[in-house]
C-alpha cells in the first residue's frame, strides 16, 4: 500500500492565518493516522512579496502549535528541476513560448510559457464534496510560467507535490477552482494525480470570509492575546468536522484517533471568538498552578500572593491577556496596599444606623485576627458571615453595610472579588491589618 504523504504550503508573504492553521492541522491528523508523512512546503514563487523573516515565522509558528513536520522544504530549492520540466513542455510541444505584451509596461514584449489546453472536461472524486466536473476549454492555453526559469504557482506546486510522493492533497475551498488547471499540467508531464480533498472556509460572523485585513486572523494575534496551542488546535480541528457527539474538547493526540475526513461538512464555518475563548479557558484550567504562571508569562511583586491568586484568575480568565488585565486591575489589590476614602467606606451604611460601618469593622478585624493563618474562602465566610448576619436581622441593609466596607476595607476598589475570598488570599494578618486602618479613617 502506497504510504501516506500530505503537505502545507504556506507563502511567507504574511503573518500566519489561523485558516493556514486549521489545513495544516488537518494534513498533519490525516499523515499520522495513517502512519504517513506529513511536511511544510514554503512557496517562494511570489518573489516580490515573500521575506526571509516571515519563512523564519512560519516555521516557529508550527513548532509552537505542535504541528511540527516530519520534513520541510523551500520552493526555490527546486528551481532547476522547474526549469527542466517547463523546458522538458516546450521540446514535446505540450507548452510553448509565447511573446506578449508586459502587465506592467504593455510597450514592452515578455516571453510567458504557456500550456497547450487540450480543452478537455475533467471529473476527479473529492474526498468531502464527491465528484466534482470542469469544463476545461475556457480556460485557454493558460500561463504556466512567467519565464522559462520562472515557473507561476501551479506548475511547481505539481512537481514538487510529485516529487515529494505526495498523496493526498488537503486545502481550503478557495483552491478548488486551482484543481482543473493542475490536473491538466499533471496528465502534459504524466504525472499520476494525487487525491484532494477541500475543507470549507472559515467565515466571520458576518459570513464573509474571515481576513487578516477585516478580521483579527493571524495566528499572531491569538498568542499575543494569551490563548494556548492546545485551545487553538482544540478549536481549529470542530471549524468543519463533526466528532458525531456533543464532546467539544480534544488534545492533538485525541483528534488523531477519533477525526474522520468524512465527519467534515461542506458549508462554510462560522468563527465564533467566544466559544473559542470558551474553549481556551477549558484548557487554561487544566494547567497546575506552576504552568499557569509560567505559559501565561504571569508577573507579581509577591510570588506566594500569585501562586494564590491562580484559582482565582481561572475562574475568571479566559485568556492570558485577561489574566493579566485582571492582575494589573481588579486584582492588583492583592499585591498593593489599598489607597481609602472615607465616603466609599460609608456608601452603604443605612442613613438610620450611623456607626454601623465603624462597630462592624472593628469586630470584622478582631474576628479576622483569630483566623488560621491559611484558610479558604468557604473558610472565611463561615467565621464572619454571622456578624453580617446579626446586623441585618437588627435592621435592614445591615448585611450590606457590614460587608460593603470590609470589601471596600481590603481593595480600596469599587470592584474586587468579595471580601471571603480576598482575606483567604492576602491572609489574617495583613487582611486585619488593612481592616484597622479602615476603621482608624472612620475614628
Amino acid at each position: 500500500m502506497t504510504q501516506i504523504v500530505t503537505r502545507i504550503a504556506p507563502s511567507p508573504t504574511g503573518q500566519m492565518h489561523i485558516g493556514t492553521v486549521r489545513t495544516a492541522l488537518f494534513n498533519y491528523i490525516f499523515a499520522k493516522q495513517h502512519g504517513g508523512t506529513y511536511f511544510v512546503r514554503i512557496e517562494d514563487t511570489d518573489k516580490e512579496r515573500s521575506r526571509a523573516e516571515w519563512i523564519d515565522a512560519i516555521w516557529k509558528d508550527f513548532e509552537w502549535c505542535g504541528l511540527t513536520p516530519d520534513a520541510r522544504y523551500i520552493q526555490s530549492e527546486h528551481a532547476e528541476r522547474h526549469r527542466e520540466l517547463l523546458a522538458a513542455l516546450v521540446a514535446e510541444g505540450k507548452a510553448y513560448v509565447s511573446k506578449e505584451p508586459s502587465r506592467d509596461d504593455p510597450s514592452r514584449q515578455v516571453e510567458v510559457v504557456r500550456l497547450k489546453n487540450p480543452g478537455t472536461r475533467i471529473t476527479f472524486t473529492d474526498l468531502i464534496r464527491g465528484d466534482v466536473s470542469f469544463d476545461t476549454a475556457e480556460l485557454g492555453d493558460f500561463v504556466i510560467a512567467r519565464a522559462i526559469d520562472d515557473p507561476l504557482y501551479h506548475f511547481a506546486v505539481v512537481v514538487d507535490d510529485k516529487d515529494a510522493g505526495v498523496t493526498h492533497i488537503i486545502r481550503a475551498e478557495e483552491h478548488l477552482s486551482n484543481t482543473p488547471r493542475q490536473i491538466l499540467i499533471q496528465e502534459a508531464l504524466g504525472f499520476s494525480r494525487p487525491q484532494y480533498a477541500h475543507i470549507p472556509l472559515i467565515l466571520a460572523p458576518d459570513r464573509t470570509k474571515l481576513s487578516k485585513r477585516k478580521h483579527a486572523a493571524s495566528l499572531e494575534h491569538y498568542r499575543d492575546e494569551g490563548y494556548l496551542p492546545e485551545a487553538i488546535i482544540n478549536y481549529l480541528a470542530l471549524l468543519g468536522w463533526n466528532p458525531g457527539t456533543d464532546e467539544e474538547h480534544f488534545s492533538l493526540s485525541e483528534l488523531v484517533e477519533r477525526f474522520s475526513l468524512d465527519r467534515v461538512q461542506k458549508s462554510g464555518a462560522i468563527f465564533d471568538e467566544t466559544k473559542l475563548k470558551s474553549v481556551n479557558q477549558h484548557w487554561m484550567r487544566k494547567l497546575s498552578i506552576d504552568d499557569f504562571i509560567t505559559r501565561g508569562a504571569l508577573e507579581a511583586n509577591d510570588s506566594n500572593t500569585l501562586r494564590l491568586a491562580v484559582p482565582l484568575l481561572k475562574e475568571r480568565a479566559r485568556t492570558f491577556g485577561e489574566a493579566r488585565e485582571l492582575l494589573s486591575g481588579e486584582l492588583s489589590c492583592l499585591f498593593t496596599q489599598p489607597s481609602l476614602d472615607k465616603s466609599q467606606l460609608l456608601a452603604k451604611e443605612p442613613k438610620d444606623r450611623p456607626g454601623i460601618a465603624a462597630t462592624a469593622l472593628k469586630s470584622l478585624s478582631e474576628a479576622v485576627r483569630e483566623l488560621p493563618a491559611e484558610i479558604s474562602a468557604d473558610g472565611v465566610k463561615e467565621a464572619l458571615m454571622p456578624l453580617a448576619d446579626a446586623e441585618e436581622a437588627r435592621g435592614k441593609g445591615g448585611r450590606g453595610a457590614v460587608l460593603w466596607p470590609l470589601r471596600y476595607a481590603l481593595s480600596g476598589q469599587e470592584r474586587s472579588p468579595d471580601p471571603f475570598t480576598l482575606i483567604s488570599i492576602l491572609g489574617p494578618v495583613e487582611a486585619a491589618s488593612r481592616v484597622e486602618k479602615a476603621v482608624a479613617i472612620l475614628g
